[in-house]
């Protein structure tokens, strides 16, 4: 229907940028207290008909259908005399315009972002950050012309972005939609480092203040850069953006073509685990430069924005990054080898206490990703693209080095997908397959079958001793500890069960998660007391558990299970030969940590 003009001036009578062939953006962030800017397209001459415009509906690096169009009021179009021009709403992401004549077109609409933690939009009186699927809208008839952005911002604000620079402070170009896309911007009041590594520019934006070290920083990431070698022939970017958010509570990150966004609570960055929080994400997302946005699997390639990409690959988009993101700190110096392996050892400690792994194979929850939704459900009968991912990669890097006698590992099949199926081309699972035959001379399509296609049921002894570990609980395997467990965990300061092990004793007491506990043998419970008064019992012990469900007062008896006391780690065999050493590097790309007394060596 066609729709009324409102009081909405076309940002070009105040911008004084030059005038731009391609499709040429405009947004106004003056006015950034209450979260809203006003967003102006304009595109070159369409020709008569429908005509379509675009939001998408979802964002690169995070694979589900979100709400991004609901941010848009006041949408209008109109043609080159200022002619307000008739659409209609075809679907959520979509607008079709009606051009009585071929002609210019200008869009413009008021954009509401007040979204920080999903890293779409995020508009306030100190800062923008502006993830261009949720910001800008485009049409597929000029997705792959150049394009201009220009901002508008207060007095004292800095625009930063991993596209080129215009002319102007606040002003990007790109040569098409999906650099924009793939591009973010910070603008804002924020703290600002330039350096270089291995030949490239880089760039650290820290928006917020916190207990982060800058110098600090810059010192590590210029260590991880040079280490991008270790795994592939050459860079993607000759200039990388650091986008850094100081939060008040939202966490998370993702990766984009030329740059990254990562996101921490503004007093996590001081001390040594959570500064290895930040620093491991900085590595995880460094990593993705290559493996996801310089080579992705078919599914992907092109991005379709308006509907999920499916591909049964996802583990090795995610699950990879994962895996390789502490072995290059490590190689950096960022990281000890003590820290290394207690990643690697509380990886493997989470993986045997996720019941789904019995269930889903890392495949299927590769295609299944863009629903997946976590709880209950998901730890009994799922895997995630992350941790799997993780561990699929650890079990074929060992299985490439054992068949190649070491002289090749799971990098090279990382290089060779970046050498052969860089985008615009993308790979497919029998591209990986022929890869692995390339490197080892073996079929891996049984391998596959086992491991990828099929849940996994990894022998850790096995694959560790490969590498002179093995992995022990506590101090090291003749402690043999265990405390009591009951088959269940709680909420975060609740009483409510959140989940259950498929098969254990709550589960067949006919406890079910949502179940809100009372009291045991008949006294309170409370949520802060809860461990300890576990602690009065021990494994085999059947207690009385009083508990509500769905607001009905219920009763069951638990027997009580067990788990090893303390946390996982990987520890030397007693006797470790030197071609187990030679694994090891081979593998994790260190020299053997360890003393003769088992311990680690001192730096």
């Amino acid at each position: 229907m066609e729709q009324k003009l409102t009081a909405f001036l076309p940002l070009s009578l105040f911008l004084s940028a030059s005038a731009f062939a391609g499709v040429d953006y405009h947004i106004d962030l003056s006015s950034p207290t209450h979260h809203l800017a006003k967003v102006e397209v304009r595109f070159p001459k369409v020709e008569a008909g429908d005509f379509p415009v675009n939001l998408p509906v979802w964002r690169t690096g995070k694979y589900q259908v979100l709400p991004l169009a609901d941010g848009v009021r006041a949408f209008q179009a109109t043609d080159a005399s200022g002619n307000a021009l008739p659409w209609r709403r075809s679907a959520s992401g979509e607008w079709v315009l009606s051009l009585p004549a071929a002609s210019e077109v200008t869009v413009s609409y008021q954009l509401y972002a007040d979204e920080l933690g999903l890293r779409t939009r995020h508009i306030d009186a100190t800062h923008a950050y502006l993830d261009a699927s949720s910001v800008f809208m485009y049409s597929p008839h000029f997705r792959d012309e150049e394009l201009s952005v220009s901002l508008k911002v207060p007095d004292g604000w800095q625009s930063y972005s991993g596209m080129n620079k215009g002319d102007g402070a606040h002003r990007f170009v790109a040569p098409n939609y999906d650099v924009l896309v793939d591009s973010p911007i910070e603008t804002g009041v924020s703290h600002h480092r330039s350096f270089s590594s291995a030949e490239r520019d880089y760039e650290l934006v820290v928006w917020g203040e916190g207990n982060y070290d800058l110098d600090k920083m810059v010192t590590d990431l210029t260590k991880l850069g040079n280490q991008a070698s270790a795994i592939w022939d050459g860079f993607p970017f000759e200039r990388y953006v650091y986008m850094v958010h100081a939060t008040s509570g939202a966490r998370g990150a993702t990766e984009h073509l030329n740059s990254t966004v990562i996101q921490l609570p503004r007093f996590m960055f001081r001390e040594r685990k959570d500064y290895l929080r930040f620093i491991s994400t900085a590595s995880h997302e460094f990593i993705h430069t290559w493996n996801v946005k310089a080579y992705r699997p078919a599914g992907l390639v092109p991005y379709d924005y308006q509907q999920e990409g499916l591909t049964s690959l996802l583990w090795i988009a995610e699950g990879s990054t994962s895996y390789f993101q502490h072995q290059l700190l490590a190689r950096a110096g960022v990281i000890t080898a003590k820290e290394l392996l207690e990643d690697i050892a509380g990886r493997i400690e989470r993986h045997q206490q996720t019941p789904g792994r019995e269930i889903q194979s890392v495949a299927e929850a590769s295609l299944g990703e863009w629903v997946a939704q976590g709880g209950d459900y998901a730890h009994n009968h799922s895997v995630n693209i992350y941790s799997e991912g993780y561990m699929a990669s650890l079990a074929l890097d060992m299985a490439i080095l054992s068949d190649t006698k070491l002289k090749h590992s799971y990098r090279d099949v990382h290089r060779a997908l970046y050498r052969d199926f860089a985008v615009p081309k993308s790979y497919r699972v029998e591209d990986v397959k022929g890869i692995l035959t390339q490197l080892t001379g073996k079929d891996y399509g049984p391998w596959w079958q086992s491991h990828i296609d099929s849940p996994m049921a990894l022998d850790f002894d096995e694959l560790l001793s490969r590498a002179g570990l093995k992995l022990v609980y506590g101090k090291d395997d003749s402690d043999n500890k265990t405390k009591v467990y009951p088959g269940f965990t709680l909420a975060s300061g609740s009483l409510k069960l959140q989940t259950l092990d498929r098969g254990g004793k709550a589960w067949e007491a006919g406890l079910v998660a949502g179940n809100e506990l009372v009291a045991i043998n008949g006294l309170k419970v409370t949520a802060d007391g809860f461990d300890k008064r576990l602690a009065d019992f021990k494994a085999g012990d059947s207690i009385n558990v009083t508990y509500f469900a769905d607001d009905s007062l219920k009763q069951t008896a638990l027997v009580l299970g067990e788990r090893p006391e303390g946390k996982a780690a990987l520890k030397p065999l007693n006797k470790v030969s030197d071609k187990q050493k030679a694994f090891f590097k081979a593998w994790l790309g260190i020299d053997w940590p360890f003393d003769k007394k088992g311990e680690f060596k001192k730096s």
